[in-house]
């Protein structure tokens, strides 16, 4: 995979920490630039916020239409086939960001994988194998891909990494069951999850994006 192409908001000068936020299918890199004022830190704590652009693919559960996706999604059934090749070969673009983020001076501790829907598991997969032991990771209406490899590739400098994941109630997208059996899965092996689930479809609200301020305040502040 080429390198991403990436939309950055600092939030004040020489920030010490940074957040690389995946958009869902079919979105982009502004995605969720809105949401930016209402995670700044009480503190006032400088951040760089890193949005990348998905490479744009066909995707065969919307007919082999071209959009932007991490990886290929056939199916939202829980035992349809998963596109492994595509999902790594993000997970390798989006190790490449962090490192980016390393050689800027931020602390690998002082960086967040963050991610919505399809950028949500993007955001676990890549973290849970990071390397090096991560500030935290966002996943918001999402769930784990490739579940049966989640213990064997662990990262042992992860396996305490803090976890937000979140999900609507009535989410028609990523099926809430999804979600749940993914925290499940976390759980057994150990993980640290906060969880919180809302009256929402498959969306993002303020009582979450509250909810996730004070979660970066206590994974960066």
């Amino acid at each position: 995979m080429t390198e991403l192409q990436t939309v950055e908001i600092e939030t004040g000068p020489e920030p010490e920490s940074s957040i690389i936020w995946m958009h869902g299918l079919g979105a982009d890199a502004h995605d969720f630039e809105p949401a930016v004022p209402m995670l700044q830190p009480d503190s006032g704590r400088a951040i760089r916020f890193v949005f990348p652009n998905a490479p744009i693919r066909p995707v065969t559960l919307n007919g082999g239409m071209q959009m932007r996706a991490w990886y290929d999604l056939v199916s939202i059934d829980r035992d349809a086939p998963e596109d492994e090749d595509g999902i790594r070969s993000s997970a390798i673009a989006i190790e490449a960001l962090i490192q980016q983020e390393r050689d800027r001076g931020i602390a690998a501790d002082q960086i967040v994988v963050a991610g919505f829907s399809m950028g949500g598991a993007m955001a676990l997969f890549t973290a849970l194998r990071y390397p090096e032991k991560l500030a935290g990771v966002i996943a918001l209406s999402t769930y784990v891909p490739i579940a049966r490899f989640a213990e064997a590739e662990a990262s042992a400098a992860n396996l305490s990494l803090p976890i937000f994941m979140a999900h609507g109630q009535i989410d028609d997208v990523v099926p809430f069951n999804f979600a749940r059996n993914s925290r499940k899965r976390l759980h057994q092996l150990g993980y640290d999850i906060e969880w919180h689930e809302y009256p929402m479809a498959h969306s993002v609200i303020p009582e979450e994006l509250q909810h996730i301020k004070v979660f970066l305040e206590r994974v960066i502040g």
